[in-house]
């Protein structure tokens, strides 16, 4: 074991070299769905030789906790990842985030009562230690930046992430907050961490950074609480390049370059997915995050009038959308949350591929924002085996739907919503959508005319073009499969 051990110490650079490499082929995998799994394997391998490497040159680690906390992990990872279903997956993801900027909070505290001890010991026993170990224990100004940072980004992150969990989630105490009272308070609060930063970052006191840390926690919490449902997709996606931050920081609290170079790669790459995001909204990231509910005021000022506009629109059933794609040339369908709510994906796959069989033309459009985190529509339509030259981004697909027979929208909302585009009124105004409204046949799956994520009516659905399914998304999509086999009622 020791012979191990000084090996493993002496090749750690190059083992995490590799690792580093590893990690930037993953990103660069995960770009394209084709190459999806062989990046998810890079990464796994990365992770590997980071952890073997970590815990050979670890100076005494205590081995049963180390192995009881990562047999722990294992179990619970594999048991969460075999029963979670799609629908709950941006809300899983949040909670891996939150336990990112836990873990690099909980390695700060420890780093800071490690380093007490040692001074305290020192106190005790001056005689006992050399001049190194007492220079040890005085951290230098880069390590208490590297701690202020690490800590009080992963602290933000953990409260931040926990309450998108709960959003997502639906659960009773995320609630969303408003009010004229919210952004001085944000503000109160993030001065008040910062000055207290400062103050442990100048002098090392310990109690600054035990204020630091819970009013972090708590900036948190009120920073993401006001952020309405629409913008959600984004927060997850801002939460994932904190928790990479976060780590990095850590990473030079603990001088281990593999976390450092791991920790900057998840960052990067989730601030620039999160631009990418904020710019298919077109809105800012500023105002995502500092801007209140995206439809919240919208909705609030429509209800304040006690007056409900009822407006005309037009249902049919399954076998009458049936018959509409079976002599069409061309079907383009657009999936949303409604999608994945009703597990309808190998559904939808079937009914493309009956209506392939009719020799009709069928596409899949998705929105950058469709669905409740990055990718999931995408995700959703990979687990199907949708085939993916058959699925088009929105830049790629909004000049074909003008010539579309018809379109299929499956529990999508606001991402065609024409109202972005012809409603200077509408506070989605300006995010560039599906331009469903264009094709010549409009149908629509959704459980009610209820609004979307965003609480927005949806002008689309009152379209002379559109007609309304109602119902399940599964069960409908496998009706239409039905009728258009022939075998409908």
């Amino acid at each position: 074991m020791e012979f191990i051990h000084d090996f493993m110490k002496g090749y750690a650079d190059w083992f995490y070299l590799i690792g580093a490499v590893l990690f930037i082929l993953t990103l660069r995998g995960l770009s394209g769905p084709k190459t999806a799994i062989a990046g998810n394997r890079y990464g796994m391998i990365a992770m590997a030789i980071a952890v073997i490497t970590t815990f050979f040159v670890a100076d005494h680690p205590v081995i049963w906790m180390i192995v009881g906390a990562m047999v722990l992990g294992a179990v619970v990872g594999i048991a969460r990842a075999r029963t979670v279903p799609m629908t709950q997956m941006p809300e899983t993801v949040a909670l891996m985030h939150s336990l990112v900027g836990l873990a690099a909070v909980l390695i700060a505290i420890a780093a800071i009562l490690h380093n007490n001890q040692l001074l305290a010991l020192f106190a005790e026993n001056g005689a006992a230690l050399d001049m190194a170990g007492v220079q040890h224990a005085h951290m230098n100004k880069v390590h208490l930046f590297e701690l202020f940072v690490g800590c009080f980004v992963g602290a933000i992150t953990f409260t931040a992430s926990v309450f998108a969990y709960g959003k997502l989630a639906a659960k009773k105490w995320a609630k969303t907050i408003s009010g004229g009272w919210v952004k001085p308070v944000q503000a109160i609060i993030f001065l008040a961490m910062l000055v207290c930063g400062f103050y442990f970052f100048t002098t090392g006191n310990i109690n600054a950074f035990w204020a630091m840390t819970v009013l972090a926690l708590a900036f948190g919490w009120v920073w993401i609480a006001p952020v309405g449902g629409g913008d959600m997709p984004v927060v997850v996606s801002l939460l994932n390049s904190f928790s990479g931050w976060a780590a990095a920081g850590i990473g030079f609290t603990l001088e281990n370059n593999m976390l450092i170079v791991a920790g900057s790669l998840v960052g990067s790459s989730g601030a620039i997915l999160s631009y990418i995001m904020c710019k298919a909204m077109n809105r800012s990231i500023i105002n995502v995050l500092f801007g209140g509910a995206m439809g919240g005021a919208a909705v609030a000022s429509s209800n304040a009038g006690g007056e409900q506009v009822q407006r005309n629109y037009r249902s049919g059933s399954a076998d009458d959308a049936g018959f509409l794609m079976s002599n069409a040339d061309s079907v383009v369908i657009v999936p949303g949350y409604g999608m994945a709510q009703g597990r309808a994906q190998n559904a939808v796959k079937e009914l493309a591929n009956v209506l392939k069989e009719q020799g009709v033309k069928v596409r899949f459009a998705i929105h950058p924002v469709a669905g409740r985190m990055p990718g999931h529509m995408n995700v959703l339509l990979a687990e199907a085996d949708v085939p993916y030259e058959d699925i088009l981004e929105m830049d790629e697909i909004n000049s074909d739907f003008p010539a579309t027979d018809v379109v299929l929208v499956i529990g999508a909302n606001d991402v065609v919503n024409p109202a972005a585009k012809d409603d200077p009124s509408s506070p989605i105004y300006g995010m560039p959508i599906l331009e469903a409204h264009k094709a010549r046949t409009i149908m629509v799956i959704k459980r009610s005319m209820a609004t979307g994520y965003a609480g927005l009516d949806n002008d689309l659905f009152y379209n002379e073009k559109t007609m309304m399914v109602f119902g399940d998304a599964k069960k409908v999509v496998e009706d239409m499969t039905k009728a258009i086999n022939g075998t409908g009622h």
